[in-house]
């Protein structure tokens, strides 16, 4: 294959190689890297496929890309002994989308709380507290269908509330 029909596969599929690695890492300049990654590799590996199966071909490449990126971002993330003081920091997020974060949580926070009971108490302690459905039902004395529903149905009320601030 000469360089200008290299350049031409390029043309035609940068935007699929794209979307798979973006759909994947979630990252706009991680997913561009990534593209890049997958055709220097088709273009080192061009022989062993058929013209038919590029397609194919190119978009399990970039999904193994971006598969090796997620493992290799995982193996990063994980604590190093002696790194504890920095695991509270977050990572890629800008100020503002930390902003925005918080925003969202207390907002979400101020709407549990003004909930009327009996699901005050239970959303509390599951979508802030995180406690599960056994530690909740054990520490309000309730069984866990009562507290199934009683989760369930301050889920309904927590999205009706949203919709209706959204809508205004």
């Amino acid at each position: 294959m000469t360089n200008e029909e290299f350049a031409q596969l390029i043309e035609r599929y940068e935007k699929l190689v794209f979307t798979i690695c973006y759909q994947m890492v979630r990252d706009y300049h991680e997913a561009q890297n990534l593209a890049q990654d997958t055709f220097f590799s088709a273009y080192q590996h061009i022989d062993s496929c058929p013209p038919e199966s590029y397609k194919p071909w190119l978009a399990r490449i970039a999904t193994n890309k971006a598969k090796d990126y997620l493992k290799s971002a995982y193996m990063r993330r994980v604590i190093v002994s002696g790194d504890e003081q920095f695991s509270d920091i977050p990572v890629k997020e800008t100020p503002d989308q930390i902003y925005i974060a918080s925003e969202t949580e207390q907002n979400i926070r101020d709407k549990i709380e003004a909930l009327k009971e009996p699901y005050l108490k239970v959303s509390v302690l599951y979508f802030i507290e995180e406690k599960n459905v056994e530690e909740i039902s054990q520490l309000l004395s309730r069984p866990k269908k009562t507290v199934q529903t009683q989760i369930y149905r301050a889920k309904v009320l927590l999205q009706q509330l949203i919709k209706e601030e959204r809508q205004t």
